[in-house]
């Protein structure tokens, strides 16, 4: 067994959040494993480890929360959620009810509409010559789209992405990022959990099945919220960042955009290279079960473990030229969703929505290119923009 390298690095640090891949290298560089003493934890950024601890659910648990909190010594800020922060059998149960509410059948119920959709708005678009990529289209597409598709009604959307930030940076430290994300929680929260209720959902849509699991006894009608919950948290922000991301690695290499013009059949595939390359989950927490080894380290039983899923999916050991963005790659095995039994529940919604407007873009614009410096948007857990301006030529 390998001894584990201490590393004095702060990776909920404003210098770290603002460019983390010298950060990912150096952990790469120092070990498989790694210390991180400043918060007591182990953290890796080997795409080998972070694959193996996101896989190895018996070993590397979720149930004592994804985040740096131990759900076992503190208690959480809402209810767990019975799908990320669960580990079988609870986890294979409401994992089931969710698989099936956001199928593969489910979504081609759904193509048609989001499709349609997304030519709509790219059609308003035409008009312009410059946009704001994350207010005007990362944002506003699935906006216009996913809250119908959960069945929410028109009111009170504003609260989506406040609840989402809130989510996200509780899964770190309670630092200027947590403050500010939970100002308004009194008010987000109480939004968010009244319309997980049944009475606030529409009859169909993705909320009405998770619900319809209640009547065939499947779940108890205390687990029906905290799963539209999960799907409101989880089913929006990334994919809005995802989006946002994926518009900055185009705009940032606009020959990558000129490939998928000529070759629309790699819009689909692209997606996880957009994943890969600027990966909109940079970190997720597990717990050691027992002591155990990973790339050679002994770990301790109850161990908190941050698995870099950006380091990851930027490791040399992985990747050939990791740094490099390329549509053509074969990004299938980046960490981006996770892997093993928490493998993104959501994936194929965020897959539709991308597809589809990346899709429309892409067929009404010849070029979309930086009109501007990004800015970016801090967050514990998301690595995100607040702005991207693009400048827009028409095909």
């Amino acid at each position: 067994m390998t001894a584990v390298p201490a590393l004095d690095l702060d990776p909920f640090d404003d210098a770290f959040l603002t460019n983390p891949y010298p950060f990912h290298a150096a952990i790469r560089d120092a070990g498989p494993v790694v210390r991180l003493p400043r918060y007591g934890v182990y953290a890796s950024a080997r795409h080998a480890e972070v694959a193996r601890g996101l896989a190895e659910w018996e070993i590397f648990s979720s149930a004592a929360g994804v985040g740096l909190e131990d759900f076992r010594r503190a208690a959480p800020w809402r209810p767990p959620s019975l799908i990320l922060e669960a580990d079988p059998p609870l986890h294979t149960r409401t994992r089931t009810v969710l698989n099936r509410a956001l199928s593969a059948k489910a979504m081609a119920n759904l193509r048609d509409r989001f499709r349609d959709a997304a030519e709509a708005f790219a059609d308003r678009l035409l008009a312009r010559r410059s946009c704001d990529a994350i207010h005007e289209i990362a944002e506003a597409y699935p906006l216009s789209v996913f809250p119908g598709a959960v069945g929410l009604g028109a009111e009170g959307l504003e609260n989506l992405l406040p609840y989402g930030a809130m989510a996200f940076n509780a899964f770190g430290p309670r630092n200027r990022h947590f403050e500010e994300s939970f100002r308004r929680a009194s008010e987000v929260v109480a939004w968010i959990t009244a319309q997980c209720q049944r009475e606030a959902l529409s009859p169909e849509g993705i909320g009405a099945t998770i619900w319809g699991a209640v009547d065939t006894g499947e779940i108890s009608a205390a687990e029906a919220p905290l799963l539209v919950r999960s799907v409101l948290t989880a089913g929006l922000d990334t994919t809005i960042i995802g989006i946002g991301n994926g518009l900055f690695c185009l705009a940032a290499n606009p020959d990558e955009w000129t490939k998928l013009r000529d070759n629309p059949a790699l819009v689909r595939p692209a997606f996880d290279e957009m994943l890969r390359w600027e990966s909109p989950v940079q970190t997720f927490f597990r717990t050691t079960t027992k002591a155990t080894e990973l790339g050679g380290a002994t770990l301790p039983a109850d161990a908190k473990i941050l698995l870099f899923l950006a380091g990851a999916n930027r490791d040399p050991r992985k990747w050939a030229d990791p740094d490099r963005f390329d549509v053509t790659r074969k990004a299938a095995g980046h960490a981006a969703f996770g892997a093993g039994i928490h493998l993104c529940v959501g994936q194929m919604l965020a897959r539709l929505e991308a597809e589809v407007i990346f899709s429309a873009l892409l067929k009404r614009f010849q070029r979309v290119e930086l009109a501007g410096e990004p800015i970016r948007k801090l967050n514990n857990t998301l690595r995100q923009f607040a702005s991207l301006p693009l400048k827009l030529t028409p095909a």
